[in-house]
């Protein structure tokens, strides 16, 4: 679709005052100013942040509860399982939770359920099955747990005590664990972005805080610094907000991951082929895609045993493992996504579909939720992917966009569905095939009473412009100080105006346009990924884009990212 470009509104005194305090130039101190650090302690605090800077970790509920329960289980050897989930959030989270238990002398057993045969998070057939394997009498979950009632009371039954670790949305009854950490029943706004594994990092440094006040040498020797890189890695995947709290584990782990001591991130990196400086791209679209590759078409046992072991012979042959099934994963989200957007357009009427439900036979329940980002990107409306079962059950997921909360759209729909669950942007849910006509419907009409009125054409912000002569490396060295980028502290986007072609654009990896341009007397590299060539506009161009390092063939340079070309306005 094409994209309608909005300068991002702001006082530019606020910006011209941002610039003196920060020395940055006018195009960066917009930026920061766009992100609300404008006073001299607010910009000190988000261009360094530093790791004293993260909140008690008893700042928690039920955190000293767990934590005292914790060690009397260590004394006692008793068996801890680290009940987690398959998704990189869940992976990281038991990966980081086990590691710290084992090197406190716990007696751990690591332990995540099987995504088509026992579902997500503490279902009961989960937890018998992890209890029949460990035998343990104390469960700690992590990025689950907090909706399981009727779980954790089974576990009761048996003897078991349960800690739930978890950030989802409490819905009805909460589990009565025996601790619930969980800051969304807590009273401390600024820790609920954290993600599953920002959870168990923080209940690793409760532990190790508890440990060091106690005078237990075992908690003085081990630095928690260490475990960044995978805290790190689990928060950028969950796409859960980079800032506060979120954006000091991951700049921090950013560090950590360059330099990371942990066998199976090193082979990983290098399946990946992760070169130069670790940033979140590495995390979110290469490092990342392979753990959850595992979950959802593979084992995800294995990806957890990839993040645990400490043998490179078999980092290295788990980490290929991992790339042969991301490489399947992919050949059949682009199968599932082609049918889709098949099925879409054959009856695709934008006055009248504001939520698009497609479903079909044989789709792969564990990729559904990639190809619904997909759809809803290309269509810029909540899109609901589901796959079929032979016995006529439906599952799926859902993706929404700004403007939109998808939990309240399906609770208009609550009639249709078997259970549903999640958060504004991101849920899961099932039904049965008889429900699957009226539910399209049902759904649609929920959706257009929020955004009928809307103008629903993208739009492409723009942080600030910039001249040909700004782009320079001492720029993009300041540009640096902003990141880590992702959720809530988005990569700005820049606007270069007038800009000529320098040369004859083509096409490489058969759908991305490569091209030179000129501005102010310079020449700029620039790639526009899947952009077809026939689209670029003649004559002076308008440029939209983020700026990059590119490294190749031994030589670095700075690239534009284009996100939008347009004739020069």
């Amino acid at each position: 679709m094409s994209k309608r470009w909005k300068l991002k509104a702001i006082d530019e005194q606020v910006v011209r005052e941002t610039a003196e305090h920060s020395g940055l130039p006018m195009p960066l101190a917009r930026a920061l100013a766009l992100r609300g650090h404008c006073a001299p302690d607010e910009i000190a605090a988000f261009l360094n942040p530093r790791l004293a800077g993260l909140s008690d970790p008893f700042l928690l509920p039920d955190m000293q509860k767990a934590v005292s329960r914790i060690w009397k289980a260590i004394d006692a050897d008793e068996a801890i399982a680290v009940f987690g989930d398959y998704d990189v959030d869940g992976v990281t989270a038991t990966a980081l939770l086990t590691r710290v238990l084992a090197a406190l002398g716990a007696d751990v057993k690591p332990f995540i359920p099987d995504r088509l045969d026992e579902g997500y998070g503490l279902s009961l057939d989960a937890l018998e099955r992890c209890l029949e394997e460990h035998g343990s009498s104390l469960v700690v979950t992590v990025d689950c747990g907090t909706n399981s009632a009727d779980s954790v009371a089974r576990a009761q039954t048996r003897g078991v005590d349960v800690i739930v670790t978890d950030h989802h949305e409490p819905e009805g009854q909460s589990a009565t664990a025996f601790a619930l950490i969980n800051p969304k029943v807590g009273t401390v706004p600024e820790l609920e972005d954290l993600s599953g594994v920002g959870i168990a990092f923080k209940l690793a440094h409760a532990l190790l805080k508890s440990g060091r006040e106690a005078g237990r040498a075992v908690a003085e020797n081990i630095e928690l610094r260490d475990y960044l890189d995978l805290a790190a890695l689990g928060t950028v995947a969950d796409i859960v907000p980079l800032v506060g709290g979120n954006r000091i584990i991951v700049r921090h782990g950013l560090a950590a991951l360059d330099a990371t001591k942990w066998e199976g991130l090193r082979a990983l990196k290098v399946v990946a082929g992760m070169r130069g400086e670790a940033d979140t791209y590495h995390l979110g679209f290469q490092l990342g895609p392979r753990i959850n590759a595992a979950g959802r078409i593979g084992q995800p046992m294995q990806a957890l045993r990839l993040l645990t072991t400490d043998d490179p012979a078999e980092a290295w042959e788990i980490a290929e493992l991992l790339d042969r099934t991301n490489q399947e994963r992919r050949k059949l989200e682009q199968t599932m996504a082609a049918e889709a957007f098949a099925e879409i357009e054959a009856c695709f009427d934008p006055e009248k579909h504001f939520g698009l439900v497609v479903a079909k036979e044989g789709w792969h329940p564990g990729v559904v939720g990639i190809v619904a980002s997909r759809v809803s990107r290309r269509y810029n409306r909540p899109a609901i992917v589901m796959g079929i079962d032979e016995d006529g059950s439906v599952r799926g997921s859902c993706r929404s966009i700004d403007g939109f909360d998808l939990l309240e759209g399906l609770r208009a729909c609550d009639q249709h569905l078997i259970k549903y669950g999640g958060h504004k942007m991101a849920a899961g849910v099932a039904l049965s095939a008889d429900s699957l006509e009226a539910f399209k419907s049902t759904f649609n009409a929920a959706v257009s009473a929020e955004l009928k009125a809307l103008d629903l054409v993208p739009a492409q912000y723009i942080d600030a412009e910039i001249t040909g002569d700004e782009l320079e490396w001492k720029f993009y060295e300041q540009l640096k100080q902003l990141s880590p980028f992702g959720q809530g502290n988005a990569e700005p986007i820049w606007a270069l105006r007038g800009a000529t072609l320098s040369g004859k654009p083509r096409v490489v990896g058969q759908k991305h346009l490569k091209l030179s341009v000129a501005s102010a007397g310079r020449k700029f590299d620039a790639i526009a990924f899947n952009y077809p060539l026939a689209q670029l506009p003649d004559g002076r161009l308008d440029i939209a884009f983020t700026l990059k390092e590119n490294r190749w063939n031994g030589s670095t340079g700075l690239q534009l990212q284009v996100k939008d070309i347009r004739h020069e306005n």
